[in-house]
């Protein structure tokens, strides 16, 4: 069963998905803008340190961000 931090992860992925997709659409971000950002997050997590559990989370956050960057993944759906 998923926890209130779950949640709480699923519902800030989609507002930020929601924001970068309105930002696209009325042109203040390009394209190649919108993956740069995409790209520093996933680095952050890449970069980050801390316990094997820790570094196990974060791989796997930075993971899911590469997913949308390749557009495998999105919350939005299909």
């Amino acid at each position: 069963m998923p926890t209130v931090s779950e949640h709480a992860g699923q519902a800030a992925l989609s507002i930020c998905e929601a924001l970068l997709l309105a930002m696209k659409e009325r042109g203040l971000l390009p394209d190649h803008e919108i993956v740069g950002v995409l790209r520093d997050a996933a680095a952050t997590h890449e970069n980050a340190v801390g316990t094997e559990l820790e570094m196990e989370r974060h791989r796997a956050v930075a993971e899911m961000i590469n997913s949308i960057i390749a557009g495998k993944n999105s919350v939005r759906g299909p």
